[in-house]
């Protein structure tokens, strides 16, 4: 009787009464015994099932075992399949050595001694068994793999998310505070300045209330987007800094590159050319530009530096707004 908890083992034998014999042998073990009378026949089953053992006998009509265990070995399915070649024929070294050569691991003579015949099947069962359970844990550690690959693509995400600002999709205040402090750290190393340049939307809260929310979002988006095809890809640090206040790390920038740089984003912004009936500076969205470059040290704390373009910033909007001032330090 078949079981779906016993391991395939497979007779082939082309006499019926020698399958019995071989049967009858392994009755009682925990095996699902199938038969077959034909090399094409037993073939078929192969492809069918997961054999743990095949017991072949060497002499059939039409494809003896040696030709069945050759078309074995041509198969990716069937080529790992233990072959244990049951026969009656010489005991001559050459007919012994052609069954190891097409891939036999061992050899039973006829009339077949059950006790060998069973001991020898136990071990290709556990074997088997060894080889299932190795399978098993394989496709479980894949599976911890692939679980914790989608974990850590789903953390970064929400990191990623989480140093985003959720309107304009430029890094957020947090964001920035963490990347202030990593930079004042590469340019105390390097000994080299660092630029901070704070930006503000000239005459915003006039914008909103004229215009309304979605259009001041609209503005804000459009604004960053300005924003962050003026700085330089991969070394300059865009971030809203909070309500229409933007602020870019610039570092290894010298006070006339960041004066540079402070004017390419005014501009870069104006030339959005954003209508704004209700600004007292222009007759477009514009920004005022706050620069400061300093060498970070010891007494130079990380306020002190934001302190300093926003100082830089505020003396920008009292002269006059849509200008860029600087501060060196």
């Amino acid at each position: 009787m078949l079981t779906d908890n016993n391991i395939d083992i497979l007779l082939v034998d082309d006499r019926v009464e020698n399958l019995l014999v071989l049967e009858g042998i392994l009755d009682g073990m925990e095996v699902n015994i199938m038969k077959a009378t034909s090399g094409n026949d037993a073939l078929a089953l192969m492809l069918e099932h997961n054999f743990a053992l095949v017991l072949l006998d060497v002499q059939m009509p039409d494809m003896n075992g040696f030709e069945i265990a050759e078309l074995m070995r041509c198969s990716q399915k069937t080529r790992q399949i233990p072959i244990i070649f049951i026969t009656a024929i010489s005991k001559e070294k050459h007919c012994i050595f052609k069954g190891y050569e097409v891939g036999a691991v061992d050899y039973l003579f006829k009339p077949v001694e059950p006790i060998i015949l069973r001991s020898k099947v136990s071990v290709f069962i556990e074997l088997h068994k060894q080889k299932l359970q190795l399978q098993t844990q394989a496709e479980i550690l894949e599976e911890k793999i692939r679980e914790l690959l989608e974990l850590r693509e789903t953390n970064w995400k929400l990191e990623k998310l989480s140093s985003m600002d959720g309107l304009t999709g430029i890094n957020n205040r947090r964001s920035f505070n963490d990347h202030l402090r990593f930079s004042v750290n590469c340019a105390q190393n390097r000994n080299e300045a660092l630029s901070l340049i704070m930006i503000d939307i000239d005459f915003f809260k006039a914008f909103n209330d004229n215009y309304g929310h979605l259009k001041g979002d609209e503005c804000l988006i459009r604004v960053a987007k300005a924003i962050s095809k003026a700085i330089r890809i991969n070394v300059d640090f865009a971030a809203r800094y909070g309500g229409e206040e933007f602020i870019i790390i610039s570092p290894g920038t010298s006070i006339s590159e960041a004066l540079a740089l402070g004017e390419k984003i005014r501009k870069c912004v104006e030339n959005e050319h954003i209508i704004h009936d209700f600004s007292g500076a222009a007759a477009y969205v514009t920004v005022s530009v706050g620069v400061t470059t300093t060498f970070p040290s010891g007494e130079n704390k990380i306020e002190n530096i934001v302190g300093y373009a926003d100082r830089a910033l505020y003396e920008a909007k009292q002269s006059g707004r849509n200008r860029v001032v600087s501060i060196k330090k």
